[in-house]
Parts: C-alpha cells; structure tokens; sequence
C-alpha cells in the first residue's frame, strides 16, 4: 500500500496498560430490530429506549424450563426499533465511515445475528428502500465524482497497492482496452438494470465535507465470498479450460463443459503487514450505477440456499471492498504527481456475515450440514478473539488472538489491531422462536462493545501549495476576448475630426474628414496585408508543424508496433508457460490422486498387520494360559494321587494289625486252653481296651457316599439391587469350591461390549491366576458403570474380593477331643488332618458306632 500506511502497522509493540487509553476507541455496537412477520406472532424482544432493549422469556420456553420467568437488559450505542428507516440507519451508522474513507482513514462495517433476522437487507436493501451499500456508494461518488481520475491512471498490482500510469499510458490501456471485443455497451450508454434500479435510486442526496480539491480519486471494487472457510472471488471470469478437464464429484469426467467451479484464493500479507486476498479482480468504477452492478454481477454468484427458516438463506460470509485511491496534483495543478509514495489508499469493507443456526431447528442434512458447521465455527472463532482482545485490554495479559482459526478472523486482523474504525450491526428477529440464539447474539455483542480498537492516524500532507487546481486557469468567454480585440484595432486609427456643420460656406470640415477617412483606409489595406502576410507565415509554420507531428506520430506508431510484438512475443511465451503450468499441476493431481491411493493401501495393510499381531499375541496369551492352567491341573491330580497311595498304605497297614491282633489273641486264647484250663471267661485283651478308649478321640463325621448332595452357598454381593455386567472371560477354569460368585440379575458375557455397559451400573470382572503354591486364585474386580461426555461409558474399579482354595498338606492341629491317659504310661498322640482323613473305616454289623460313620485313628500299638 502506500508509504503513510507504514505508521500504521499493527505489529507496534504494546504500550503498559492504560498509557494510550486516549488514542482508542471501543468497537461500536448497535442494535435493530426488524419486525414481526405475523401480528400474532409471540415477542420476545422489547425496545426499552434508544439504547436499550429488553429480553423476556417466552411462555413456550418456561414450560420446558419449570417455569422461571427472567427479564435482561442489554445496551447497545444505539437501538433501531422496527420503525426506522434505511436513511436514518446510514446517517449514524455509515455515514462517519464514508466520510473518515474519503479522507484516508480504513473501515469495517458488518452485520451479525441469526438466519432470517434481516442482515442482508440492512446492507442490499430492497426494490425502493437501498440498503447501506448503495448509499455508501452513492455518497461516494457524490463527494469525488467531479475529482476523479482518467480511467487507468491508477493500476492495481498483486501487492495489495497502486501504481500511477502517466497520461499518455492511461490513454493508450484505454484504447487497448477499447479495441478488445465486448458484448456490453459503454458504461456512459449502458441502462441501469430494472433488477436492481430501485434500490441504487437514493432520493436523499449526501456529500462528504472538506473534501481535498486540490487530489485526484480513482474508486476500485471487489467482492469476495468465504464458504466453508475457503475464499472465492465472485468477480472473477472463468473461461472454459480445455488442457485440464473437469471432475464431478463422484470423480468422472463433466459432460457440460460450460460450468466451471471457482478457484479459492489465499491470504497473503503485504510489506505493510496487512492482509489482503491474493489474485483477487479489482474493477476500477466510475458511478454509483456502474458499482452497483459490478456488486449485482457477485451477487448472483453467492452462495444460498432454502432452509427451514429462510427461504434465501446465506451459505457464506461475503465481504464488499470499496477502495479509494487518492494522489495530489502536480505544482501547476494539471496533471497526477508522478510520486508512488504521494498515494493515499483507504478501504472500507462492508461485510454480510452468514446466520447463526441450530441444526435441529433447520432440518439441516448432507451439504446443508455441512455449510452450518463451518458458518457456526467461524463465528465461534469471531466470538473467541473477541474474548481474548478483551481479557488482554482489560487484565494487562499477552494472550494469542486466535486469529488464524478461521479466514474470517484472519482477513480483518488488521482492523483489531489498529487500522480503521469497527462497527457491527446486531439484527434480531423479536419472535419467541429464537430466543435462545438471540440471547447469545446478545452476550456476544455485549463482549465486543468492551473491546477497543487503537485510533487511526491522520494521513501525511505533501507540503504543495493548496488551490492550485484553479489557480491558473482564465475564466474569460469568448465574447469578451473578441470585444478586446475589436478595441485595440479601434484605437490604432487615427481619430476622426469633428463633422459638425455650422456654416454653409464650412469647407475645411468635410476636406479634412475625406483626408481622415481616406488615410484610414490605407491604414486599414496596409493592415489588411500585413495581416494577409502573417496568415500565410502563420499557415507556413502550421503546415510544418503538422509535419513535424505526423514525423513524431510516424516515429510513435513504429515504436508502439515494435513493443507490440514484443508483447505479443511475450505473452505467446507467458501462454505457453502457463500450459505447460495448467499441464504439470494436471499431472500432480493424478500423483496426488495416486499417492492417496497408495496411502489408503498402506493404511489397510498397516491395519491388518496390527490386527495379525494381535491375533498373535492373543494365540499367546491363551497358550501361556492353558499351560498354566495344565500344569495347575497336573499338580492338583498327582496331589490328589499321593493322598489316595498313602491312604490304601495306612489302611491296608491297619487291616493287617488287626489281622495280626486276631491271631495273637487266637494264639493267646490257645495257650491258656492249653496251659491253664478255666471255667471263667479270658479277660480282653488291652489292645482292645485301648482302642475303645482310644475311639472318641475323632469326634467329625465321615460323608456318607449315598448322602444327598450339599448346596452349595452363594456369597452374595453388596450393591444387590443394581444391575450388574458379569464379565468372565472364556479361558476361566471351573472351580469346585463351596463358595461361588452369584449376583441376580446380572448381564454375563464373555467380552465387554458397550451395550451391555449402557444397560448397567455395576460391573465385575472375573479373573483367575496362578498362586505362588500352586492353587488357582479367583479375584472378583468390581467397578461403577459411568457415562461419558462423548456418548460412550467409561468403568472406574473400586473394589476387588479374592477367593482362594488352600491344600491341608502339611497343616498340623492338636485333636480336638484328648484321649485319656493310657494305662500302660504312653503319653498321647499328635495326629495330623491328612492322616485323619486316611485313616480306613471299619463297619461292621452289629457294631456299637451305629449308623453314623465317624473318623478315628488307633493309637500306636507300644511295643512289648
């Protein structure tokens, strides 16, 4: 841009907090309200004063929300009720910012509200009623119409500035521009278009003060749209491309070559460090009637759509740029100061913003979608930077202003760090069917009128002499030179005498008056060929300038046809390289389209190689498992083996003592038959004693094979009433102790899933492992089933119970019943459970134990 914008650059250090408070201004803010479709409608919206509105909460939203009735007050700068007209809106709104553009100085005018609250006709208008953007462009050309330069004389570059073209250049575009063919008539015939005719038919007229005469103004357009966060130029031509074919997207060929989707543009920051659109077209205008329909040709470019809420509803930010462009005259005041540093250039941008919308109100779907997300996302990051300029303005912090989130934001940086006035119109629909998002339009506005924007500097004067535009210019009409001329020939002829007669005889006055006459006709024949003589010098030296200027057009013309080929050897050259460009991008697209491919291959190979690995790892994983499990199960048995060997060895042991009793006591009965025959009946023996002594020491009964089988006891779990997920695992082993895990109705499953987690509150995990002697260790995890913000449920364990089974090997106790002292002195006996249990059961009938089985162990027979 130009060299006074430098001391306006937005990367200045910041200064300490409150030292420029002065030098700032906050973001102005006003409100309208439009009226209500329907006179029946409900209101939630009522206009308190000029600067105040109020919100009630609708009689439909306080039944859903158990009836709470709450009234908030919000002030603006200014409120517009339904009432007020186009006229009166751009007197307070627009028209400080045509004036303060017209005088060097940036602006930012937008709308904001929500889908259907009337923001693009507050800045088109309507058929009779224009909006801003015609007035603005109406004031526009009112105060410098009669200041502006040639067509030509200022040329946009792709540097976001101007270059100044001398006369002669500006004429020879001019009659470039002239000889290329085009369908449309001039712009001084062109008819108005009826389409747009009433609204550019601004009856008010307005006029900008203390405009610079003594400059000369050049006005330049563009119109842009951001869609979906991608920038496109509604003023660019696309001509048809036959070297890159079209795609559709379901990615063949289009048959109707006519139609050629715009190109999006880039964001691209100039030396001044302001950002400005790359490659955006820039028409240069010279009437309110030819920008509107510069604006017009855009319009019917722009993205809408029918939604549920608005039958034309905006798709897309748009964004109108007017650029003005102002240079002095030189010190004769006739022709543009050659000086690209004298240029001044200003911008206002007058920006539509897209509404709001909740998609459950729209009906919104597929590309619908879609463009609501990102509208809604952009004006989320539109909301967040203004948070952070207020946080940092009013707590002194240094946070990052997210501008870069969205192109939006990033567009209009500048204007928030310092380069122009900002105002934003607040548009709200007062129907009780939108209140929840006019309230947030309303916290919004409430937010961006605390922040503050640094205040413009004034532009650079360029120290010429003022009113020189006029200063040497002769106002004399053609009637008054001619009456000059006619009084300086008078007075070269000799004057002539008094031809008054007094006498009859009076015969020197007529004498003297033929002498006077007659000298000046020789003066006058003497004039006649003096005259004559200078015509012809003077045609002489016409004739050779009329030469000398057809040399010099000769010379011209030649020079002109030779940098004309010259030119047309370049752009032949320019043509070719930009096919061979348009050719190599063709083919990185099909590289591109490829390597897309080949990435999705990789993608799904990768994907399969980790589901492969897994597979793997969980064969693994079960083997080391079985194995553990085997070896458990071989353990157990060869356990269970041991015990089964030592008890048929104690028992047969047993059997062959009492066998060996037997015979003794046979022997000893013999003995006494034969050495000492009595009546009376032998005594018993004491080993028999002993043992019926000795027999209560086992007081715990033996199972009866043919007994009925126990129940087994369920331990029962402490949070009963919830509905439990009872995940065990597959590769669990089934244990045979007594207590067994049970909990009622209880979803069971071998793999958590999420919809057995969505219909429980608990959940337990099953899981067995190895213990260090051998055992199988069963531990209960138990957890609470949560809901995540997401959709999804998340478990958080919070107690684990153990159940163990223990082998009595090697468990030594002291018998429960001490056996009495044995006559003979033998003291009494330790006897182990294991050797318990083994001990083998004689039943005999008739015995005195009964029916009931008891365990009992002899005592150790003592040796004689």
């Amino acid at each position: 841009m130009m060299k006074p914008a430098r001391t306006k650059t937005p990367r200045k250090p910041a200064g300490k907090k409150g030292s420029q408070t002065s030098l700032k201004d906050p973001v102005g803010v006003y409100c309208r309200v439009r009226p209500l479709s329907f006179p029946d409608q409900e209101c939630c919206i009522e206009v308190i004063n000029n600067t105040t509105v109020q919100l009630h909460t609708p009689e439909g939203y306080r039944l859903n929300r158990n009836g709470d009735y709450k009234e908030t007050q919000y002030s603006f700068k200014q409120v517009f009720g339904i009432h007020t007209t186009q006229k009166e809106l751009f007197d307070v709104v627009a028209n400080p910012l045509v004036d303060d553009l017209i005088h060097g100085k940036n602006g930012l005018l937008f709308t904001y509200g929500v889908t259907g609250s009337g923001k693009t006709h507050t800045m088109t208008g309507s058929p009779g009623e224009g909006g801003l953007l015609p007035r603005c462009l109406d004031m526009i050309f009112n105060s410098v119409g009669s200041f502006q330069a040639k067509r030509y004389v200022f040329k946009s570059n792709d540097r976001n500035s101007m270059d100044i073209q001398c006369e002669v250049d500006a004429l020879l575009e001019r009659q470039k521009r002239e000889a290329i063919p085009n369908p449309k008539t001039p712009s001084s015939k062109r008819q108005i278009d009826p389409e747009f005719a009433d609204m550019i038919n601004v009856q008010e007229f307005c006029k900008a003060e203390e405009v610079d005469e003594d400059s000369v103004y050049g006005v330049f357009v563009s119109y842009i749209e951001i869609y979906n966060n991608y920038i496109y130029d509604l003023l660019e031509e696309v001509p048809f491309d036959p070297i890159k074919p079209k795609w559709n997207s379901c990615g063949t060929p289009m048959r109707n070559t006519d139609f050629v989707p715009l190109q999006s543009k880039l964001l691209r920051e100039d030396k001044n460090h302001n950002m400005y659109v790359a490659g955006c077209t820039e028409v240069e205008v010279k009437s309110t009637e030819e920008a509107f329909e510069v604006f017009w040709k855009g319009q019917k470019k722009r993205r809408i759509a029918n939604t549920h809420l608005n039958r034309e509803s905006s798709r897309s930010h748009s964004v109108f740029n007017i650029k003005l462009v102002q240079a002095p005259l030189d010190a004769d005041g006739d022709n543009v100061l050659q000086e690209k540093e004298q240029i001044t250039i200003s911008q206002l941008s007058l920006v539509d913003l897209a509404g709001s919308e909740r998609t459950n109100r729209t009906k919104a779907e597929g590309n619908r979608l879609r463009e609501a997300g990102n509208i809604n996302q952009s004006l989320m990051t539109l909301r967040t930077c203004m948070e952070v300029l207020r946080e940092n303005q009013m707590y002194g912090t240094n946070k990052m202003v997210p501008y870069r989130d969205s192109k939006l934001t990033h567009l209009f940086k500048n204007y928030f760090d310092g380069e122009g006035k900002v105002r934003m119109i607040v548009c709200v629909n007062p129907k009780a069917e939108d209140y929840e998002e006019s309230l947030q339009v309303m916290r919004f506005a409430e937010v961006t009128q605390e922040v503050e924007v640094a205040r413009p500097v004034d532009k650079a004067i360029c120290g010429l002499t003022p009113g020189r535009r006029y200063r040497n210019h002769v106002r004399a009409g053609p009637v008054g030179d001619e009456l000059l001329v006619t009084e300086v020939v008078l007075q070269s002829f000799p004057p002539l005498p008094s031809c008054e007669i007094l006498d009859i005889n009076d015969e020197q006055t007529l004498p003297r008056l033929i002498e006077t006459l007659e000298k000046r006709h020789q003066l006058r024949q003497m004039m006649m060929d003096e005259f004559t003589k200078q015509s012809f010098t003077f045609k002489g030296m016409l004739q050779e300038f009329d030469k000398g200027v057809s040399n010099k057009e000769n010379s011209i013309q030649g020079k002109l046809n030779e940098k004309e080929k010259v030119i047309s050897g370049q752009k032949l050259e320019i043509e070719r390289l930009e096919k061979k460009t348009k050719t190599l991008e063709y083919k990185i697209e099909i590289l591109e389209k490829t390597t897309t491919i080949y990435e999705e291959d990789k993608r799904n190979l990768q994907q399969e190689l980790e589901a492969q690995n897994q597979k793997l790892q969980q064969q693994f994983s079960d083997k080391r498992r079985l194995e553990a499990r085997l070896q458990g199960m071989v353990t157990e048995t060869t356990m269970k083996w041991e015990k089964e060997c030592e008890r048929r060895v104690a028992a047969k042991q047993l059997e062959m003592q009492n066998k060996l009793w037997v015979k003794d006591e046979k022997l000893k009965q013999l003995k006494a038959i034969v050495t000492e025959p009595k009546t009376e009946k032998p005594e018993r023996p004491s080993r028999e004693r002993d043992r019926e002594k000795a027999a209560p020491r086992s007081v715990s009964p033996s199972p009866v094979p043919n007994a009925p089988p126990l129940r087994l006891r369920h331990r029962r779990s402490r949070s009963a009433g919830d509905r439990w997920v009872d995940h065990k695992p597959a590769s669990n082993v089934q244990t045979a102790t007594v207590m067994q895990p049970h909990v009622p109705h209880a979803i069971t499953v071998s793999v958590a899933n999420e919809k057995a987690l969505a219909k429980c509150e608990k959940y337990m995990l099953t899981h067995q492992e190895l213990a260090s002697d051998g055992e199988i260790e069963t531990k209960l995890i138990k957890g609470d089933v949560y809901k995540t913000r997401g959709g999804g449920q998340a478990v958080q364990f919070t107690d684990i119970e153990t159940l163990k089974q223990e082998s009595p090997t090697g468990r030594k106790r002291r018998s429960s019943t001490v056996a009495p002292a044995q006559p003979d002195g033998a003291e009494s006996e330790w006897t182990d459970v294991e050797t318990r249990c083994s001990v083998a059961v004689e039943m005999r009938a008739g015995s005195q134990l009964g029916p009931g089985y008891q365990h009992h162990a002899q005592p150790k027979r003592k040796k004689p």
